[in-house]
């Protein structure tokens, strides 16, 4: 059986799956019924300074598909609203319970050095493995000059990541802000810096929608609202890229990375891990299904880890980052045309009125002259394999892109002659 086991930067966890800094790990009664469940650590919601924050109501607001199912998931949440001297003594007693389970600390501050220096030992004091700078926050506080307002700002990510480094002996996770253009700043100024890791990404900003009749954006608070953070399986495919960014950038590769944001199963967590992921945090799907989906995702993982034959979670962290590349270096000699399974087929028409309609015109509908039955069939000369009909289909498989011998060397753009500019 795999072994899920993991050691990220120095932290030793039973499996990758951690509990994301958010509500679910904002108390010890929490934190323990997550560890009873499974979970392999926790990150504990963002602590502050004294006084805490103060929170409004109400709070969340989501994005529902077909069935009310929840696409997205938006809060204007803050940082703890407990004290400190409560929560530092309740991480104190979960692990020194849970010594085995993996404990971080998310923290938040001003930008000055000496309320970092104050808080990080009385952190570092309650036995947690490591601390997680919140730099993402996108809602609330950065209006203090926190969260995001930090994360933004990659001189400011280096000198707060100094600062932990010089005053704690934890290993310090910088946690990155994807509300920027270019992700892989912060993650370099953070190297900079000394930091241990990086996690990302923290929630987008986000209106999920409005409330029509009285002209107000969700979560309502009072007669007004706010713009809050985005999380949930929406936000997957901007978090693995961001992951991908880092992991293949020269200047930041080899930095461990905690990936977070949409994972919702243990094929979600071993995309991020293939991306370069060596733990994953989970938060939205915890809180829409409870913490006992853990159960699922080690099986999963175990399973399909047993399947490919890799030993342990290293085994394949990593291994999709070497085939992730810019557009630029893909082959242009590459060439897939549409398949449609007849067999398979149930004479929908949309991937005709798709391809008709919005793309190469390169389906035939046929019909029958005698009984008036349709059926789909790809004009190969007009396919460009842009890969629309078999995303629109209903059936799985029943459309497949299949590869041409196009008799034709792999060549990228760069080599390209129809490129103006290339180098020659």
């Amino acid at each position: 059986m795999a072994d899920l086991s993991i050691d990220f930067c120095g932290i030793k966890s039973p499996n990758p799956f951690w509990l994301a800094s958010a509500p679910p790990t904002d108390k010890a009664y929490n934190v323990v019924r997550a560890f009873e469940a499974g979970w392999g650590g926790v990150v504990w919601k963002t602590l502050g300074e004294d006084p805490a924050a103060v929170n409004v109501s109400s709070r969340y607001s989501a994005l529902y598909g077909k069935n009310r199912e929840v696409i997205g998931f938006n809060n204007i949440e803050l940082i703890t609203d407990r004290s400190l001297e409560i929560n530092l003594r309740e991480i104190t007693q979960v692990k020194k319970d849970w010594p085995d389970r993996a404990m971080i600390v998310s923290l938040m501050l001003p930008c000055e050095e000496a309320l970092w220096a104050a808080i990080l030992p009385q952190v570092e004091a309650t036995g947690a493995d490591g601390i997680e700078l919140n730099f993402g926050c996108p809602h609330g506080m950065p209006e203090r000059g926190m969260g995001a307002a930090v994360g933004q700002v990659p001189e400011y990510v280096e000198m707060v990541t100094r600062w932990c480094k010089k005053h704690s002996k934890l290993p310090v996770i910088v946690k990155l802000t994807p509300n920027i253009t270019d992700v892989r700043a912060p993650a370099r100024a953070a190297r900079a810096g000394g930091a241990d890791a990086v996690s990302l990404i923290n929630t987008i900003n986000s209106i999920t929608h409005l409330d029509l009749d009285r002209m107000v954006a969700f979560p309502v608070v009072g007669n007004a609202s706010t713009h809050g953070g985005y999380c949930g399986a929406a936000v997957k495919p901007i978090a693995l890229n961001m992951v991908a960014e880092i992991a293949r950038d020269p200047l930041t590769a080899g930095l461990p990375i905690s990936g977070i944001g949409g994972i919702g199963n243990w094929r979600d967590a071993a995309e991020f891990i293939a991306l370069g992921a060596g733990s994953v945090q989970v938060c939205t799907a915890a809180m829409l299904h409870g913490f006992r989906i853990v159960e699922a995702m080690k099986d999963g993982l175990s399973r399909w880890m047993d399947q490919k034959g890799y030993a342990t979670i290293a085994d394949f962290s990593g291994k999709a980052v070497a085939n992730t590349t810019d557009w630029k270096y893909l082959d242009m000699n590459y060439q897939v045309i549409a398949h449609i399974d007849q067999a398979s087929c149930i004479g929908c028409g949309k991937c005709y009125i798709a391809c008709e309609d919005t793309s190469h015109q390169s389906i035939a509908q046929l019909i029958d002259a005698v009984s008036g039955a349709r059926r789909y069939a790809v004009i190969e000369q007009e396919c460009v394999g842009c890969n629309l009909c078999e995303i629109t289909c209903p059936v799985e498989a029943c459309i497949t892109m299949v590869p041409q011998q196009t008799g034709k060397p792999s060549m990228n753009w760069t080599e390209d002659e129809r490129n103006p500019h290339r180098v020659v």
